[in-house]
């Protein structure tokens, strides 16, 4: 009578067993398909300031890039700067198809030779009714001479001196059309804006230049000293102050620091724009700006566009 209940007691046990062995056979299978935490293939910088505050940044050319874009839209016929070459302020760059233009300055020079005609034949009328005029007025006795015809003598010198002048404004209009044809020539040369470096060419003879394209078609920069510009959350914002020593370090470096000499704090809150990639980074941080300078050494090759991450410590007391 009591091997029944007995059986359902030890089964009951059993089962229980069976279910925490199974258990931990499961745990086991998904501790071995967990990835391993690995350490990062580069330390971390250490903080070098006691106190402070971490931001990211991004080097940039001294003054910033420029972005260098055709005036008008129109094809490209020779590229005349490569990456690296510096180049003066005044110094072509790109040279645009101008042979339209070049067209209409044949026509406009072939105008002004013919409006000069036009004056010489305008003012040789001039000169023919101011010389019939001032015979009439030469006759001793006027009495032979009607007022009707001496009026329309006056009238006549009257409508040449218009006719000359008209033709003188004709002829400056052709002398300022060349004027304004020859700028817009020298326009389909675009020139460096000031010295710098060619950072970078986008554009290849032959291919089509928009003011328009999304991508500048040349990028010059002055890299013989370079900034960094630092992107300081909004949440820490209120903690920046003017002359914060700063130290930045390259990614993927974090031995070797490169001291920073502050330059401004950009007054302007903006959407953050560059991205470390970090996959707990937020991107829709707003950013406050600070642009320090950066001296490039030699010993560490900095290039344009590098990110880094910098310390901002205390600022120096006033």
């Amino acid at each position: 009578m009591n091997v029944l209940p007995r059986l359902v007691r030890y089964g009951s046990i059993a089962l229980a067993v069976a279910g925490v062995w199974q258990m931990t056979q499961v745990m086991e299978v998904i501790r071995a398909q967990e990835t391993p935490v690995t350490p990062p293939p580069v330390a971390p910088p250490e903080k070098p300031f006691a106190h402070g505050l971490a931001a990211t940044g991004i080097l940039e050319s001294l003054e910033e890039n420029i972005s260098i874009g055709p005036p008008v839209p129109a094809l490209v016929t020779e590229v005349k700067a490569r990456v690296w070459q510096k180049v003066k302020a005044g110094d072509p760059l790109l040279q645009l198809d101008d042979r339209e233009l070049q067209a209409q300055l044949i026509s406009q020079e072939a105008a002004i030779n013919v409006n000069k005609a036009t004056l010489d034949i305008a003012q040789a009328q001039l000169v023919k009714q101011q010389d019939m005029l001032e015979r009439l007025k030469s006759v001793p006795d006027q009495r032979a001479i009607t007022q009707d015809e001496l009026k329309n003598r006056t009238n006549d010198v009257a409508v040449a001196r218009a006719q000359a002048a008209q033709a003188q404004a004709q002829l400056d209009a052709a002398h300022a059309a060349v004027r304004q044809t020859r700028l817009l020539i020298e326009r389909m040369t675009v020139r460096a804006p000031r010295a710098a470096t060619v950072l970078q060419v986008n554009i290849r003879p032959g291919e089509y230049a928009s003011p328009q394209n999304r991508q500048p078609a040349m990028v010059l920069g002055e890299i013989d000293t370079l900034q960094v510009r630092v992107d300081v959350d909004e949440q820490n914002a209120s903690s920046v102050r003017e002359r914060m020593p700063a130290r930045a370090f390259l990614k993927g470096d974090g031995k070797n620091g490169h001291d920073l000499e502050f330059v401004r704090i950009e007054p302007f809150v903006i959407p953050k724009q560059s991205l470390t990639g970090a996959s707990t980074e937020r991107v829709d941080t707003r950013v406050l700006q600070v642009i320090y300078s950066l001296k490039a050494q030699d010993k560490f090759k900095l290039y344009v566009g590098q990110q880094v991450d910098v310390f901002l410590g205390e600022a120096p007391p006033p």
